[in-house]
């Protein structure tokens, strides 16, 4: 990774300075006791452990984005998950984005993964070999779709002839870890999953479908002990999840935009705000400034 600051200086840190861009220039952990402060989507994270680029069953993608850090409760999730791949069938794992070396609002990408929690897990099988920097800056990942989901009455479930069972029992196992709260993936998925699990059903519940999440699963820990002011999401609700709230997710309402009518004036565009330094917990200022 390439050398950075390893702090601001508390004259840069202002209150009302984009977040983004002060976490985004960190290129090193916070030298500070590790600990997740705040929320997925609005908060930072202090004493980073770097996930290595290359393992014994995994390889980091998209190196250039130096988001291969997490807490270290999230590193060791991972290592145990791809030592276990073999044994389920799945070669190893291509790693996606974990998080920032201090966590924070990311530069592009994604609104969570800011407190070292969150990790991106390809669904694309991870070669025989060592992949070049190129390819893992290149390399695309495969959906596993039929099709797209954004077409009125479209068959929103997986390709068969990329689907599979190994796939499944990645994710169950991803699941059965004590530390995981929630696996992101598509309604598609997770109709697979539904109907791949024919014995004990427990876990599904932790699985919930969302947009996107077609080519990777996104895994999301609870806070680690220890990690004053982190705060967990409430627990998914009960039940495996293929009832009632799949068939929504599998139908049109989510995905297909609805026609205006021709009384309605379009609306003006919403300029985006960014989340500012102020708006994320104050422990945040002393990761940013910590060297």
């Amino acid at each position: 990774m390439a050398s950075a600051p390893s702090g601001l200086s508390p004259s840069a840190v202002r209150p009302s300075a984009v977040a983004k861009d002060l976490f985004g220039a960190m290129r090193a952990p916070a030298p500070l006791a590790a600990r997740s402060i705040g929320s997925y989507a609005k908060g930072c994270l202090a004493g980073a452990t770097a996930l290595a680029v290359d393992g014994p069953a995994w390889q980091v993608m998209r190196l250039s984005r130096n988001r291969n850090w997490g807490h270290p409760q999230l590193v060791d999730m991972l290592q145990r998950l791809a030592n276990d791949a073999p044994a389920l069938g799945w070669n190893g794992l291509l790693v996606g984005d974990l998080a920032q070396p201090r966590g924070g609002p990311m530069t592009s990408g994604h609104a969570s993964h800011q407190i070292g929690l969150d990790a991106d897990i390809w669904l694309t099988p991870m070669p025989g070999r060592a992949l070049s920097r190129e390819e893992r800056e290149t390399m695309s990942a495969v959906s596993m779709l039929k099709g797209s989901s954004e077409l009125p009455g479209a068959d929103r479930g997986v390709d068969p002839a990329k689907w599979s069972a190994s796939r499944a029992r990645l994710i169950r196992r991803a699941a059965q870890d004590p530390r995981v709260a929630r696996i992101f993936v598509h309604p598609g998925i997770k109709q697979a999953l539904c109907r791949f699990e024919t014995g004990e059903r427990g876990w599904l519940r932790k699985v919930r479908p969302w947009w996107g999440h077609h080519y990777h699963f996104h895994v999301r820990i609870a806070c680690p002990e220890g990690s004053v002011g982190c705060k967990d999401q409430d627990a998914p609700p009960p039940g495996d999840g293929c009832g009632r709230e799949l068939a929504w997710w599998l139908s049109d309402e989510p995905w297909v935009p609805k026609k205006p009518k021709k009384t309605d004036k379009p609306a003006a565009p919403a300029k985006k705000k960014h989340m500012t330094l102020a708006a994320l917990p104050q422990a945040c200022t002393e990761v940013l400034v910590a060297r």
